[in-house]
């Protein structure tokens, strides 16, 4: 059973490594064009953004490259996303110092799939640190409902994998609720594995709220269940719910388990779902027909509108039901995050009403 804190100043609280993002407009490929489109961005933020536009407090600890207009830019898009942000400024170290990560991606068109090029080099957020933030005061003074952990920052360095576990410990310490998304990268884990397996276990040993696919289960966990076999997604779902049943035995503290699920018809039409185990029972949302903008960051609406709905404290059922339609909403925005108007807007999304709102 989930319990929520009552007197917090944040609802929810994400380390990240913030970057930008470089985009071609109109879904063209990289290569063929001249123009593009930036902003901020980061994974974690992506799932914290629904409940900044929806009006709850949000942190963001994070850390930034001294005098650099890349930070600037980023400071000032966090500030228009209502979020508050900490973090220390990091002297540059010449051109070949750090810098903030660069994300190249085009959306895909058609027939025609998304290229995503991660250029990580020098990238700044490898460098925090859990000595840079007052953990006893976020944590302790002025309280945080939800710590929002992603793999990806955990993976990110030896030093962010000891910061990730630090804020996990001391967000259980202070009786704030942890969500861990494993969001498991090949590349991330090269060479790695005991060192990450050991961190990732404890994170999630200690965690309320796990999501991942069957393959960040097995790759960061260790988990041997079930396969989800099967093309097609409603044939998944058993396989889905063996193994998260696996993941159940191994990691019991959690109270919801939850994943999307995702089949893509082409760039622009996917079917998507989502499952969840909490309270005792299975919610499940059949895999339906969604228009695609931009597939970048749907998971991550998911995550975010699931954990909104939890901080709200609304029936069980209705958190996989606005998780799913925020992060339908997500893919219908050229950026990869979702900016919800209101909550109306999310609901909308799920009852398929896409009519004219005067």
């Amino acid at each position: 059973m989930l319990n929520i804190k009552k007197d917090y100043t944040w609802a929810l609280v994400v380390p990240t490594s913030m970057g930008v993002r470089i985009c071609p407009p109109d879904g063209q490929p990289v290569a063929s064009s001249n123009l593009f489109m930036m902003q901020a961005t980061s994974a974690e933020t992506n799932v914290a953004s629904i409940s900044s536009y929806l009006g709850l407090p949000v942190k963001v600890l994070t850390t930034f490259v001294e005098d650099s207009p890349v930070a600037d830019f980023i400071k000032r898009d966090l500030r228009s996303r209502g979020m508050v942000y900490e973090g220390r400024d990091v002297p540059q170290g010449g051109p070949w110092g750090y810098r903030h990560q660069f994300n190249i991606a085009d959306s895909g068109y058609g027939s025609r799939g998304p290229r995503v090029c991660n250029d990580r080099a020098g990238e700044v957020g490898k460098t925090l640190n859990v000595e840079d933030f007052d953990v006893e005061r976020i944590f302790g003074k002025e309280g945080v409902a939800v710590l929002h952990l992603s793999g990806l920052i955990g993976a990110l360095s030896s030093e962010t994998g000891k910061f990730c576990l630090e804020l996990a410990r001391a967000a259980k310490k202070y009786g704030t609720l942890i969500s861990f998304d494993l969001n498991y990268r090949a590349t991330f884990w090269k060479n790695r594995e005991e060192e990450l397996r050991e961190i990732f276990t404890e994170i999630a040993s200690i965690a309320d709220i796990l999501v991942g696919n069957e393959e960040d289960f097995q790759l960061c966990l260790g988990i041997q269940g079930p396969e989800a076999g099967g093309k097609d997604l409603a044939s998944k779902i058993e396989g889905f719910k063996g193994m998260i049943n696996c993941v159940r035995e191994s990691f019991p503290h959690a109270s919801v388990y939850a994943t999307t699920l995702r089949q893509v018809v082409n760039a622009n039409t996917h079917l998507w779902g989502a499952i969840m185990f909490c309270e005792g029972e299975w919610q499940v949302v059949e895999p339906r027909e969604i228009r695609v903008l931009d597939r970048i960051g749907g998971g991550d609406g998911f995550v975010g509108g699931l954990l909104y709905a939890i901080l709200k404290g609304w029936e069980s059922e209705q958190w996989i039901q606005f998780g799913w339609a925020t992060g339908a909403l997500a893919t219908t925005f050229l950026t990869d995050y979702a900016q919800p108007a209101d909550e109306d807007m999310v609901w909308s999304v799920w009852s398929g009403n896409a009519r004219v709102k005067r």
